[in-house]
């Protein structure tokens, strides 16, 4: 079987990092077969740095400049629905790829039809692209015990409890793009992309890091904590309404889902796991005030399981009960 591959980009004031990632892309050893750049209204030279780009690559590379600034989200929508091949391989403008990246993803996508959606570990960098000696899956806690519920078809239960999938490592099946769309522009698209596809078929776990990935001050979205202390921070931040914003995610998702369900073949398991989420949701935003008056509620939901099904078990219980205020 011959896999044609499309890379979608999506650029918006990244001329800083932008050149290093794009040199990164035309060095792969199977290099892709097109380049889709969406542009959201850069204003630092990033639409030049592409465009002198694609007057020397070996493939097709097209641009596109926004009318109108449409976002993260919305811009990916539109960058992978310009897309024509049957690979999808998404790239933020500020990572590094390996050579072998493209490489590894054909081979598992070559390896079975019933994979729709490939995504791997990455190394992960500075500002100053020094390599900062941690894995991106291990700022999720995204350990090996969940990374095999993954390969047993689990994966919609581990993304229930915590979003592992980074869009930078994510490869997908374009037919797939109907599946998922249109993308709701308050959420984050490799969140939604990656829990909605879970739903309908298998994914391929790559434990090997495929790329750099970039942490720096200016980032949408980071990686997870990468020590106790930064994650203790985190936790005080952590207010009702962050749990209340993450139900109204769910509520997405449902919704989505309950659209989608004759064509799923486990939607009610689906559903019905994501009003558990909801719940477990609700029961943490709704804590009282005082710490004494929590610790029946917070045992009632350990004893259930929900706080390791659906948090991060102890970690979560001792947020609860004692970092939050």
């Amino acid at each position: 079987m011959d896999l044609r591959f499309s890379v979608a980009m999506c650029t918006f004031n990244g001329g800083r990092f932008l050149g290093e990632q794009l040199a990164s892309i035309a060095a792969q050893d199977r290099p892709p077969d097109e380049l889709v750049v969406c542009d959201d209204g850069s204003s630092d030279g990033s639409v030049e740095i592409v465009r002198e780009f694609a007057r020397r690559t070996r493939f097709l590379t097209r641009i596109v400049v926004n009318d109108r600034n449409l976002g993260s989200t919305k811009n990916f929508e539109k960058a992978i629905s310009l897309c024509k091949n049957a690979i999808v391989v998404l790239a933020d403008q500020d990572d590094v790829w390996y050579r072998h990246k493209l490489c590894r993803i054909e081979k598992a996508f070559l390896r079975s039809s019933e994979i729709i959606l490939a995504f791997s570990d990455a190394d992960m960098i500075g500002d100053d692209s020094q390599p900062l000696g941690v894995r991106l899956w291990s700022t999720f806690s995204f350990n090996y015990a969940e990374q095999l519920r993954f390969v047993n078809g689990h994966a919609l239960k581990v993304l229930l409890k915590h979003p592992v999938v980074t869009g930078a490592t994510m490869a997908f099946r374009r037919e797939c793009f109907d599946r998922f769309s249109p993308i709701p522009a308050k959420l984050i698209h490799d969140r939604w992309i990656s829990f909605l596809l879970a739903a309908q078929g298998k994914f391929e776990v790559i434990p090997d890091p495929l790329m750099q990935y970039r942490q720096h001050r200016l980032q949408q979205v980071g990686p997870g904590a990468r020590s106790p202390r930064e994650r203790v921070g985190r936790a005080r931040l952590m207010t009702p309404n962050s749990y209340l914003d993450e139900v109204e995610r769910f509520h997405e998702f449902r919704d989505r889902l309950q659209e989608r369900r004759t064509s799923l073949p486990d939607a009610e398991g689906a559903l019905k796991e994501i009003k558990r989420k909801i719940s477990h949701l609700e029961h943490r935003a709704r804590l009282p005030r005082a710490r004494i008056a929590r610790i029946p509620r917070v045992f009632w939901q350990t004893l259930n399981g929900d706080y390791w099904r659906y948090s991060a078990g102890l970690d979560s219980i001792a947020k609860d009960l004692v970092i939050r205020r």
